[in-house]
């Protein structure tokens, strides 16, 4: 269907009703919680569980007569975003498909509201074609335009400001007052540009590097470093004067680190920006860790725990009291893991107490304290204030010293449940790390209820190819003697950008603390003699339970071979 000039404006929740896919009293509760969030009705409608995306879609195509697109799986040439003006595309949030292939005359656009006739009517005067209209997600919308038109955006506010600091040519204090008299200056959409496409791609971490003459911007996305901008280096002094405005940084201050905050919606989501400024030989590099509010509170399902996994999770947070260690190197997801154990405990019954370095996402119920090493707040020092406000699960961020070891076991023998992570390789080197820091054997295995190791590995995305395991991945993989095996392999494809993954699932080696186990830990026995009794209760090291994430199709060989030797596994 061609939605043209003078037709009439037909309502999206009308339509919904007329059509039978939800009642009157539910588009009235969608138009209050719209108004409340101020979003698009079909997005509040589909957030809100009152409609499927599969009615929603059905519905809406055939009442309208027109066709839906998923945008995730459409690669866009520059020829073809060249076909609407960049500012049409974000006055009324649509995207060019091409011409249509039976009439040149006929340019097809995606749209979240194909009812939205003054905006086709406007692209039709401004492109000089007819407009059809092709229905997709809002979200799918919002990230196609950020990816495709994001960095166009950046690079002519970049250019903006080059050519500004060129024409007034500022000593050094007055280009600091430049660049914070932020209204005025262009670097705010650049950085703007840099941070929304940082969330618009999934990244965890942004990385601003000054290198010898560019500034270049990496994200992290599922682990994995990618280039995805380069500048001129004299963009550098202001995007980092932008940036410690924004988390409250010293702005003068370029010889020492420093470490700010910032708090960006994008696409009506709130985010969590940590911001980590080092001086290096070219200038000040920054990172950014990216972290959504809502995001490292995941329901248990999130976690990608097998069926026997989350019997045994549960098991292990069951226990009234004792020590329960998640351990793994930086960016495992350790406290992602702590923060959904906390949700489960989280009940009007019990007080929860935690110390962190910093709070990286607040919980309701939940009393949070952030250590400051300038204040003598330290994890030693707060957790024994905390042991005299009567609680019953206490947090730890980290265990990093003796001190802090020594007061954790202490809270768990004397009856307070105790969560918190230490940076091991494995569950059975995590008892030995804790004697070595000075707890007694036989007071760590009474004090310790359970230990999770953990690490992430990318999921492939659904172009993987299926192909047959060589001999030695099969050895690798633990099933040596079967001739068949099937193992999946990264392609590539738009929804993935080409990386042939998409997301990451958590591998996790379980430990419960038994009886047996206890006795083991109290006669100072090795890591190996542990991971040894363990195994033979049924534990499942890193390795294997990768191999079962391998041989189910959801993450390929390569991903495993980085698990197995970080976990100092050998094949």
């Amino acid at each position: 269907m061609r939605i043209g000039v003078g037709r009439k404006k037909i309502r999206m929740g009308d339509l919904l009703v007329a059509a039978g896919a939800i009642t009157e009293e539910q588009l009235q509760e969608a138009l209050s919680l719209q108004k409340e969030k101020g979003q698009k009705l079909g997005k509040t409608l589909l957030d809100s569980g009152i409609i499927s995306k599969d009615l929603f879609v059905a519905v809406l195509t055939q009442q309208l007569g027109v066709d839906y697109i998923e945008l995730k799986e459409c690669k866009f040439d520059e020829e073809v975003l060249s076909l609407v003006p960049e500012d049409a595309v974000m006055k009324y949030n649509v995207m060019p498909l091409g011409y249509d292939e039976h009439n040149p005359n006929v340019l097809r656009v995606a749209t979240s509201d194909p009812m939205d006739i003054m905006a086709i009517d406007d692209l039709s005067i401004i492109t000089n074609c007819h407009i059809e209209a092709v229905l997709c997600m809002e979200d799918d919308l919002a990230q196609a335009i950020g990816k495709y038109y994001g960095n166009h955006q950046a690079m002519e506010a970049a250019e903006a400001y080059r050519k500004e600091r060129e024409q007034t040519m500022l000593s050094e204090k007055e280009e600091e007052e430049f660049n914070a008299d932020i209204e005025n200056s262009p670097i705010v959409l650049l950085v703007k540009q840099i941070l929304e496409g940082g969330v618009r791609q999934r990244a965890s971490d942004i990385h601003i590097e000054p290198l010898e003459t560019s500034v270049r911007v990496r994200y992290r996305i599922d682990g994995v470093l990618k280039q995805v901008m380069s500048y001129d280096y004299s963009l550098l002094s202001g995007i980092c004067a932008r940036l410690k405005i924004m988390g409250g940084m010293d702005i003068s201050e370029k010889r020492k680190p420093q470490d700010g905050r910032i708090s960006i919606m994008v696409d009506r989501k709130e985010f969590d920006i940590r911001v980590s400024m080092l001086p290096t030989v070219y200038g000040e590099k920054t990172v950014m860790r990216l972290t959504s509010k809502d995001g490292l509170t995941k329901p248990k399902s999130g976690l990608g725990f097998s069926d026997e996994e989350l019997k045994v999770f549960d098991g292990i947070l069951s226990n009234p009291h004792g020590i329960i260690l998640v351990t793994g190197p930086t960016g495992s997801g350790k406290s992602t893991t702590l923060y959904t154990s906390l949700s489960e405990l989280n009940t009007e019954e019990v007080n929860i107490i935690t110390v962190e370095d910093p709070v990286e996402a607040n919980i309701d119920g939940i009393n949070q304290c952030q250590v400051n090493e300038k204040a003598d707040m330290t994890f030693a020092a707060a957790l024994r204030s905390i042991l005299r406000q009567d609680p019953d699960i206490i947090m730890i961020g980290e265990i990093r010293d003796g001190e802090t070891a020594n007061i954790a076991v202490k809270a768990a023998i004397t009856g307070h449940l105790v969560v918190s992570t230490l940076h091991t390789n494995s569950a059975a080197s995590t008892v030995t790390r804790l004697i070595d820091m000075g707890i007694e054997p036989y007071t760590a295995g009474d004090a310790l209820v359970g230990v999770i190791a953990q690490r992430l590995v990318r999921r492939l995305c659904a172009c993987k190819q299926p192909r047959y395991a060589e001999e030695h991945e099969r050895i690798l993989l633990g099933v040596p003697d079967e001739d068949d095996v099937v193992v999946y392999e990264p392609v590539g494809c738009p929804i993935c950008n080409e990386t042939g993954y998409t997301g990451r699932i958590g591998v996790y080696e379980m430990m419960p603390i038994t009886r047996s186990l206890q006795e083991v830990i109290a006669r100072n026995a090795p890591a190996n003699e542990i991971e040894r009794q363990a195994l033979s209760e049924g534990m499942l090291t890193l390795k294997l339970s990768c191999s079962k994430h391998v041989l189910n199709g959801i993450t390929s060989i390569s991903e495993m071979r980085k698990i197995v030797y970080e976990a100092g596994d050998e094949y």
